[in-house]
This record gives structure tokens, sequence and C-alpha cells, in this order.
């Protein structure tokens, strides 16, 4: 994210013909006199467009305090040019990334109106496509390339003069107080998106974009494309500074460098290779989870999938027992734990989403035919392995976190969803939400599994899991067994210390990401680093 299409906001003319301010109503009105004043007539003419700038991202729920502060996720590069007459745009990427660890991608993305394609490595989530190909390339998922477009059409210059020519879909609304201003507002209705376009009184210049979203963790949202920095080039004036924000929390900066206007375009710049174009998805229509995939995208992390969470073409999500009446549960990004009690199973985490919860639901049942999830715990908040905790809780299960969690937890089940409905919207229930302290027990006279909040640079309120009988531990993002190389990094020693102070002796260890390795090989490194 953000993608180029973000990238700069060119309010353009609708070639005004007469008095613009002809029209009574207020709507369009407004429109009117902010095709005026980003220049009217003198983008007529333009038919491409090429943008240089640069990305900040950042990602509030990735935060070491559930909902306080934000993170990083480092600077990226990019050159975007957008063929208007075909509503397509190529950006060409230069991404560093900082979290999980730093890492470059360099790739080239293109959007059409009915297919998307990414040439290069974009993500630390490839797809089998991805893998599979000689030279990295994938098609983007139908839920991706809906995405893709929304953004293009809220940043593009045909967005106010598509308002103009289809003044039905306007409505005047009360102003709006944003950024702590009155900004006259004005509803776009398409087929299948509702814009809000927030105008400075004083100016006429759009001042923000906005969209009623749902996030998994926070509920409906308003996000935000806020511009400033106006600037004239070649008659016409450009954002130059725009900021997203989702929920008041800002996760993307974007500052443009240069804009070109009628570059000269390569006939084959927007092409998508045949053999890929074959089998790339149109955009998704109905239930797009835009917050997820927008802020995934920004993240470098996103499984370019319609299941979002794994891949079909990939196996799938399936269960591998690493113990008796434990399961691994895999094939996603990332994973999670299932354990099996006398009368219910216990799960820890809850990955990416309500679409991985009730494909993990699904594999559970067919595995324990007749067992209940009684009981989700979440190693930590952070949205890639909380943010399908909602699933979970709607069928009745209850949620265990560390302590100075359960705020933010209770929060999230009581987020109203109303934009897309859950399962815990269309069915909603009082969820139990339990804090560990420093230790709890889960006992059902049969298996015993034990809970610990350690302390670790990560995240606040961090658990790990054993389990006594099978010797085995769970930990999430503090190291990934058999994947991670051991330098005894400050996460690692984290979780080395806090298990000479426990006191327990786990064999092995499974992984949120990962696998299972050896806890004793991996303690000796850890050590041995120090």
């Amino acid at each position: 994210m953000n993608r180029n299409y973000c990238a700069v906001i060119l309010m353009t003319t609708g070639l005004v013909a007469g008095n613009a301010f002809a029209h009574g109503d207020e709507a369009l009105v407004a429109v009117n006199r902010a095709i005026e004043a980003v220049g009217g007539y003198k983008l007529a003419n333009i038919r491409a467009l090429t943008i240089k700038g640069t990305n900040r991202q950042f990602e509030p729920q990735q935060s070491v305090l559930p909902d306080e502060g934000t993170i990083p996720g480092g600077v990226s590069t990019f050159v975007a040019t957008h063929d208007f007459a075909g509503g397509r745009l190529r950006t060409e990427w230069e991404r560093n990334l900082l979290t999980p660890v730093a890492r470059t991608y360099r790739y080239s993305e293109v959007v059409t109106p009915d297919a998307g394609y990414v040439n290069g490595i974009d993500s630390s989530g490839r797809t089998k496509q991805s893998r599979d190909s000689k030279s990295p390339q994938h098609t983007v998922s139908g839920q991706r390339l809906a995405v893709m477009l929304r953004e293009l059409q809220r940043t593009s210059p045909q967005l106010l003069i598509a308002m103009r020519a289809d003044p039905h879909s306007l409505k005047s609304l009360p102003d709006v107080i944003a950024g702590g201003k009155r900004l006259t507002a004005v509803e776009y209705k398409t087929e299948t998106q509702r814009f809000v376009v927030l105008f400075d009184p004083g100016t006429g210049l759009p001042a923000r974009v906005r969209t009623l979203d749902t996030d998994q963790a926070w509920g409906d949202v308003n996000c935000d494309l806020i511009l400033s920095d106006w600037r004239e080039v070649g008659g016409a004036k450009f954002s130059f500074h725009q900021i997203y924000e989702v929920n008041e929390r800002v996760v993307l900066h974007q500052t443009i460098d240069e804009i070109a206007l009628s570059p000269p375009l390569a006939k084959d710049l927007f092409e998508i290779p045949a053999a890929m174009r074959a089998g790339a998805q149109p955009p998704a229509i109905h239930d797009v989870e835009y917050q997820w995939i927008f802020r995934r995208m920004l993240a470098g992390g996103l499984l370019d999938t319609e299941q979002l969470g794994f891949d079909p073409r990939d196996g799938g999500l399936r269960l591998v027992e690493i113990a008796p009446g434990v399961q691994h549960v895999v094939g996603g990004n990332p994973n999670n734990l299932l354990i099996e009690m006398k009368d219910y199973l216990v799960v820890f985490d809850a990955p990416t989403n309500e679409t991985h919860t009730a494909a993990t639901l699904a594999v559970a049942a067919e595995k324990y035919p007749g067992k209940p999830v009684k009981v989700l715990v979440l190693t930590h908040h952070h949205m890639d392995h909380a943010n399908g905790a909602r699933g979970y809780a709607a069928q009745g299960a209850k949620v265990i976190v560390g302590k100075g969690g359960g705020a933010y937890m209770r929060q999230m089940m009581n987020a109203p969803h109303n934009v897309r409905k859950d399962a815990l919207s269309r069915k909603p229930r009082v969820v139990e939400v339990v804090e560990v302290a420093d230790r709890m027990v889960l006992n059902d006279g049969r298996r015993t599994i034990e809970l610990y909040r350690i302390a670790n640079p990560h995240a606040e309120g961090m658990l790990i899991g054993y389990v006594p009988d099978a010797k085995l531990g769970y930990v999430t993002d503090l190291w990934a067994p058999g994947r991670d190389a051991v330098f005894g990094t400050e996460r690692q020693r984290s979780l080395t210390d806090a298990i000479d102070k426990i006191g327990i002796k786990p064999e092995r260890f499974a992984g949120g990401h990962g696998g299972v390795a050896s806890y004793s090989e991996f303690a000796e490194k850890v050590k041995a680093a120090k």
C-alpha cells in the first residue's frame, strides 16, 4: 500500500461548460468549485501522467502496547504511470521494509480494470504461482484488484469529473469536523463504492476523500485520504502530500517528488503476459476486505489469494499432528495450534481474518467431530495473529489474553461491524475475556495446558503455551522454529530467559511462524551468542 494509485490526487477538470455555478444543488456547486480550483480545462488534454514519490508506512495494530502507538513499516519509493483513457496504472517499486526483519522488494505492478499483475517479489507471503514461476511473478487476487481499483478511483483525476457527470449520484451531507476544521461534505455513490469527499470551504479544494470500512479489530472505521501541499504543474494544481488515516491513526505518509504531464507510453507498458492473464481474476464485487488487504500490502506481508490467509493451490489449510491430540495448523500465513481436551478443543492464535478462522474450525470439526472450540488463547494482539478472534467467539469460545490486553480485546468483541457483517455481528453474544497475570492452567482432568505471560520486546502481555504431557511449547514472533537463524536476538533471548525463570523443560516448540524444532538446540545457540 500505498500504491501509487494513492499516489496523487489530480482533481481535474471535466471540461466545465458554461457557468460552473449555474446549478443550485449544493453538492454539485461544491464539485464544480473544486474543479475550477484545481485548474479546470488545463488538464483536459492530458492523456497520461507519471509521478515519482516516496511512501512511509505505519501499522497501528502492530504496536507494543495494544492500541497505543504505531510501528514504522519502512520507506518506499515509486514511479507510477497512469493512463487515464485506459484506466491503467503501472508502478515501479523499491520497498525498504523494517518489520518483522529488514528487507527490500523491487517489483513492477500493473493495474487494469479487469486484471492485475506483479512482476517480481512484493511480499513475504508468496503464492504458489509466484514460487513456481521461473521468474517470480503472479496475477493478483480479485480481492486485491478490487482494493487497488478503489484506491485508484479515490485518487484519480477523473473522480470529480465522474461526480459532475452524474449529479444524481451526489448528495450534500452535513458539514464534517476533521483535523480540527469544518469541511463541506458531499456523498458520491457508484455501483460498488460510496465516497464522501470533504472540501475546504476556504479554497474549494478537496481536503479528504473518505470511505467507511470495517476493520476486523476496530469494527466500522473511517478511512481517509488527506490531501495537502497543492502545487501548480502545467497550469493545474496537484496535491504533493497525502496521508492515509484509518480510525484516526496514520498508516501512510506519501510525498510526491515529481510530476510529468503527458509522458510517452511504451506499447507494452501495461501489458500482462498472456500466460498470466489467462488465469487472472476480475475484481471482487462483494465482501471485500479492504482494510486487511490495503495494510498488509503496505506491510509487505499479504498472501495474495482470495482466502487471504492461505493458498488453496498450495494445499490449503491443514493439520499436522505433532503430538497425540496436538495439531499444528499449517498452510496459512501464519500458523496456529489446535489441542484436544477431553470434551472440547483449545486453539492458540486466530490468524488473519474470519476466513482463516472458518477454515480452521472446519478442519477441526472433521478431525474431532462433536468437540467444539471452547477456548481461544491469543499469544498477543497483533493483527496477523488476532484478527480472526471474533469468528471463534461467535461459536462460543472464551478468549484468553495476557494481562494488559483485556480492554483491547473486549473492545474488539463489542465493535460494530455493520459495513461488513461477520459471524459475531450476525449472532451477537457476550464474550468472556480472561487475562493471564503471570500463569494460568487449563485442566480438564485428562490434559493440562499451561499459559505463561512473559517479558519481551515485541508485544505487551505476550503469552506462550506449554503442553506438559507432550513436552511441547508454543511461541509466536519471538522465534520461528525451523525457519529463523538463531543469532541471540533480543526477542530470542526473551524466550530463553523466560523458560529459565519459569523452570519448565520443553523438548520442542511449535511456532506461529515456521514449524517445530528442538528447544535445547535453540537455547544453546542463543546462550552461545550472548
